[in-house]
């Protein structure tokens, strides 16, 4: 269930706190109400009860995850259960995640489709250019398929796009993917792949710029802020257009691993929720 539900031990116990104790107001109150009805137990006692319970569920869950700590938990769990009873099953987007490294942002963004109320994608795929990189134990741990590609392939073959199409990939998400992306996959993509930049593009961007080397030259330009620019991809380095940029200070003591940080939280902020409402977008043309 943690899995499921994308929470840690602490919230899952009191996520099922909530449902124990919100079922049994719900019960009490069912009682109550319908012994105002002055309604004799027998059968139609029992269908008045369990229609009377069924409405007043919600609410009961609602209020009792307030002081659990977990009303933003149940928004989506019963925007889950709305979304299947009135029949909207539009199919999630299938989205392919492009990383190279450790996999935090592509985590982020799989538990994000995972506890998604929209439920408006879904990923498939983790395609990786390099066999050891964490985010391959990141695509294990979550059950999603990984394709490992290789340079000539990807530059001078197919790109990949046939792989990509037999599974159904709808939209490219790129999470610290280090190649440049080549012109066969953009016009196969069109505007269907974005990127996330650790700079506030046009500024420190280009080849070259990724990781530790943008905040060195971030602080060494003595830049007062920094920040994320996420974007679509076109042929060129960190060019596309501009979907969201967000910043923040750059102190006289930060250091490339505290800015960093500072940028880590940004991303995984921002991120995973400009993948959702532009797939949102996207689902409902």
């Amino acid at each position: 269930m943690k899995q499921r539900w994308q929470v840690n031990g602490i919230n899952l116990a009191l996520i099922i706190c909530t449902f124990a104790v919100g079922g049994s107001l719900c019960g009490f109150a069912g009682r109550k109400l319908l012994e105002l009805t002055g309604l004799h137990r027998g059968f139609l006692w029992v269908l008045s009860y369990i229609i009377v319970i069924t409405l007043l569920w919600p609410f009961c869950v609602l209020l009792i995850s307030v002081p659990f700590g977990q009303f933003s938990f149940f928004i989506k769990y019963l925007a889950k259960i709305w979304r299947l009873m009135s029949g909207n099953k539009s199919k999630p987007v299938s989205v392919a995640i492009f990383a190279s490294g450790a996999g935090s942002n592509a985590e982020k963004i799989i538990e994000r489709a995972v506890g998604s109320a929209t439920n408006n994608f879904r990923i498939d795929l983790i395609v990786c250019n390099k066999p050891g990189a964490g985010v391959l134990l990141i695509a294990e741990k979550n059950n999603i398929d990984t394709l490992i590609i290789e340079k000539e392939q990807f530059f001078r073959g197919d790109s990949y796009i046939p792989a990509l199409q037999e599974r159904g990939i709808e939209f490219i998400v790129l999470a610290g993917f280090l190649w440049k992306i080549p012109v066969s996959l953009i016009r196969a993509y069109p505007n269907k792949i974005i990127n996330i930049h650790p700079a506030l593009l046009p500024k420190y961007g280009g080849k070259g710029m990724y990781g530790d080397k943008v905040h060195e030259t971030i602080i060494a330009a003595g830049e007062k802020e920094s920040g994320i620019t996420i974007h679509y991809v076109d042929e060129l380095y960190d060019h596309g257009n501009i979907i969201l940029q967000v910043s923040c200070e750059v102190s006289k003591n930060d250091t490339p691993d505290t800015l960093a940080k500072k940028i880590h939280l940004l991303e995984h902020s921002h991120y995973p929720k400009v993948v959702e409402e532009l797939l949102q977008m996207q689902n409902s043309r």
